[in-house]
């Protein structure tokens, strides 16, 4: 008995010891309390996170933006409370479930816990918007705080992406495209009749080299930006003047941080959830379509789509945009 015990704890030794040793040779053992540390490009997904390659800020990070909270962001705390604008919201919670049609799916994702898998067959839009609000945290206060809305993601001019809600979420930002959308808000102080029109002028000058600056308005302070350095100019000097939805408009170029965080967002978007193609509504002569699509259009599309793709009555993210510069940004990225 004496002899088997001891062949026994042999066996168990070396067992042991082999496991320990291939397990080594893939990377350190993690231990309890063992901290896991992020690079800062993450965004969630259904829980999951997948790397962009962009400055990345979480609603669960310091500074982050947290649409899951139901008080005012930006008030006295002893005024941010439901309690204290329940009178002027329709609801505590900006967000709700994205429903499928489907009642065992919907019963089952009811806590919040979506598969993956599931998730990919539900969404395949992804919405750009302009803030109108200049900078990030002006649109936070503006879509959470006084307007009772969301969307997943804000753009800030120096490039910073905020994530304020799991993509699993139906934010609230784009009427019947909600369901199968993500969002995002890029700052911009928007489009206008001509180059003329007042915020256009208070948020754009021309610097001692006749090239075009940023011009934060000092009711901003600091705006709130990570990376000032990043945000000074357009990308474009010039305005860039269009046609949507039967308007003419004037409005300033994304900045060039905007432009690589957004390819590199798109790309993630893509690889996360495949059914968002890479490609947009196109007019005839191939490039973007500069009109609202009709019920049909919009049925059947998958892929980067704006706000006035969806509503006659909007024209973000404006005559600027480089939509080639993105989506085809975003397609040369996965194809090193």
């Amino acid at each position: 008995m004496r002899a088997w015990l001891i062949r026994m704890m042999a066996v168990f030794v070396l067992v042991f010891a082999g496991g320990c040793s291939s397990t080594r040779s893939q990377g350190p053992i993690a231990r309890p309390g063992d901290r896991l540390e992020r690079r800062g490009d993450e965004i969630v997904v259904a829980g999951q996170y997948f790397h962009t390659g962009a400055p990345v800020v979480l609603w669960t990070d310091p500074g982050g933006y947290d649409a899951y909270r139901v008080e005012r962001r930006f008030a006295r705390m002893d005024e941010s409370g439901w309690d204290s604008i329940k009178d002027g919201l329709p609801s505590p919670n900006r967000y709700n479930q994205r429903l499928t049609g489907d009642p065992a799916m919907d019963e089952a994702n009811r806590g919040g816990g979506w598969e993956l898998d599931d998730l990919r067959g539900v969404v395949d839009q992804f919405v750009l918007h302009y803030d109108v609000c200049g900078t990030s945290r002006t649109c936070f206060r503006v879509l959470h705080d006084l307007r009772g809305l969301s969307v997943h993601f804000m753009l800030d001019i120096d490039g910073t992406i905020y994530q304020t809600l799991d993509v699993k979420e139906r934010a609230w930002h784009a009427t019947k495209a909600n369901t199968r959308s993500v969002g995002i808000e890029i700052a911009n102080i928007g489009a206008y009749p001509s180059s003329d029109s007042p915020p256009l002028q208070e948020w754009y000058t021309r610097d001692a080299q006749g090239r075009t600056r940023i011009t934060l308005p000092a009711r901003f302070g600091d705006g709130g930006l990570r990376a000032p350095g990043r945000a000074g100019r357009p990308s474009r000097d010039d305005p860039v003047s269009g046609v949507i939805n039967d308007s003419e408009l004037v409005m300033y170029d994304l900045t060039d941080a905007q432009y690589e965080s957004l390819i590199r967002l798109t790309a993630a978007l893509h690889r996360a959830l495949p059914e968002i193609r890479l490609d947009y509504p196109r007019a005839p002569g191939g490039g973007v379509l500069p009109r609202a699509l009709d019920d049909d259009e919009f049925r059947s599309f998958r892929g980067v789509l704006g706000h006035w793709h969806v509503q006659e009555n909007k024209v973000d993210p404006g005559p600027a945009l480089d939509w080639e510069r993105v989506v085809g940004g975003a397609r040369e990225l996965l194809s090193r």
